[in-house]
């Protein structure tokens, strides 16, 4: 398994020559957010997108024939 630092290594190591430390910053964020994301899914804490929109149209009393599909 590897380690968090492993992770940081290979992917500073991706990044070209002249990456700044922006570059490398963003990548972390990137990263970190996508494994918190994977995680939730993992753990069944999502909800589908079909959902939320009837929720969302419920909530603000507008049908669902006024929103156009996208």
């Amino acid at each position: 398994m590897n380690t968090v630092r492993d992770e940081a290594r290979k992917l500073i190591d991706q990044l070209p020559d002249e990456a700044t430390w922006d570059d490398v910053m963003y990548e972390l964020y990137i990263k970190k957010k996508l494994a918190v994301a994977l995680k939730a899914v993992e753990d069944g804490r999502v909800v589908a997108h079909d959902a939320v929109r009837k929720k969302l149209l419920a909530e603000c009393s507008i049908s669902a024939d006024t929103i156009r599909d996208s």
